[in-house]
């Protein structure tokens, strides 16, 4: 190859380059999306697509920059009682699991903070066993008030790092004057990080992360309802809203706000992960969080059938997400929900024309 071809590719290989970071390649049916949510330092943005490109300093679960990227994820087990709505922070989780701790279809949420610094979070609620193996994936730390014997078994033995209000209810939690309990319990992130340095926790992420699509753009879908057959006042739906491109959540016919904006709760991404359970001395629930089943995924107003698998027993193994052909599932940026129903319950999707 002569000195004039070489600099002809090189040449070449720049113009190529230049015209993928001005988006050129992307997809053209795309809007404006507010630039003000993300910093410009971690941003790529094409006037002639409209789309924002993620680039950098993102968070391992949501795909959104941050200035705490790198944090280690801490886990928050949340009340779904009644009387506990609102809860305090969710709207600013990561990523939320829910699923029911008894037979009789008590639900319980588990909420992950990397981004996410609500000062206040809460109420907190206890620990139940399948939570720890689902945390542990996450490498998270866990954080709780007490626990199932069958929880607190594993925790006190050192299975994972945790934090539990009963031992450091003082330093790292507090209770709510005007609220009853077991509802009034609270704590934040920055309390939590300081009793993770007093134990000699790690706070650097080692979470490899979920993969999500660079571009984040909206969809032309159109609206949806997404009901699951939790019973009673645990009834969930989500209304896909195309204009936000995302999931307002309602939970018990009441659209489920978080206390400290006031605002609905809106996921960009839905799990819909099914799996077997079985009731324990008559008042827990053993769900089979461990090993693999069916999944349905919703984003962009679409959905993809697809799997879940998660190796071995109680160990720091990731909860992937498969497609029908077995690549990884790509969500889009933004707060995921973890909704693990049994395979016999009724999960509907209808979209609104």
């Amino acid at each position: 190859m002569t000195h004039k071809t070489k600099k002809s590719l090189f040449a070449g290989l720049i113009i190529f380059a230049a015209l993928i970071a001005l988006g050129a390649f992307l997809p053209s049916k795309t809007r404006h999306i507010s630039l003000k949510k993300f910093p410009l330092q971690q941003q790529r943005f094409s006037s002639s697509t409209n789309t924002i490109i993620l680039t950098k300093n993102l968070s391992p679960i949501s795909g959104l920059p941050c200035k705490n990227y790198n944090r280690r994820p801490i886990a928050v087990m949340l009340s779904e009682d009644p009387s506990a709505r609102p809860l305090s922070g969710l709207s600013m989780a990561d990523l939320v699991v829910e699923m029911p701790i008894t037979q009789s279809g008590i639900n319980r949420m588990m909420a992950v903070y990397v981004c996410g610094n609500p000062s206040e979070i809460g109420s907190v609620r206890s620990a139940r066993h399948d939570y720890i193996s689902l945390a542990m994936g996450l490498d998270a730390i866990l954080v709780h008030w007490g626990g199932s014997h069958f929880a607190l078994d594993k925790l006190n033995n050192g299975i994972m790092d945790n934090i539990d209000a009963l031992k450091y209810s003082r330093t790292a939690f507090w209770r709510q004057a005007n609220l009853s309990p077991p509802h009034n319990g609270f704590t934040n992130i920055q309390k939590l990080v300081a009793q993770a340095k007093r134990l000699h926790y790690r706070l650097k992420n080692k979470f490899s992360g979920y993969p999500h699509e660079a571009i984040l753009t909206l969809s032309s879908a159109p609206p949806a309802n997404l009901v699951l057959g939790y019973p009673g006042i645990y009834k969930v739906r989500w209304h896909y809203d195309p204009q936000t491109n995302s999931y307002a959540r309602w939970r018990g016919n009441k659209p489920e706000k978080d206390f400290l904006t006031k605002n609905q709760i809106h996921a960009k991404d839905i799990v819909i992960m099914r799996a077997n359970s079985h009731e324990l001395e008559g008042q827990y629930n053993d769900v089979d969080v461990e090993g693999s089943g069916k999944a349905s995924f919703y984003f962009d107003g679409r959905v993809i059938q697809g799997n879940w698998v998660k190796a071995g027993h109680y160990q720091k193994t990731k909860l992937y997400f498969y497609d029908e052909s077995g690549q990884e599932i790509k969500f889009q940026p933004g707060q995921i929900w973890i909704e693990i129903i049994e395979p016999n319950k009724p999960v509907v999707y209808q979209k609104i024309k």
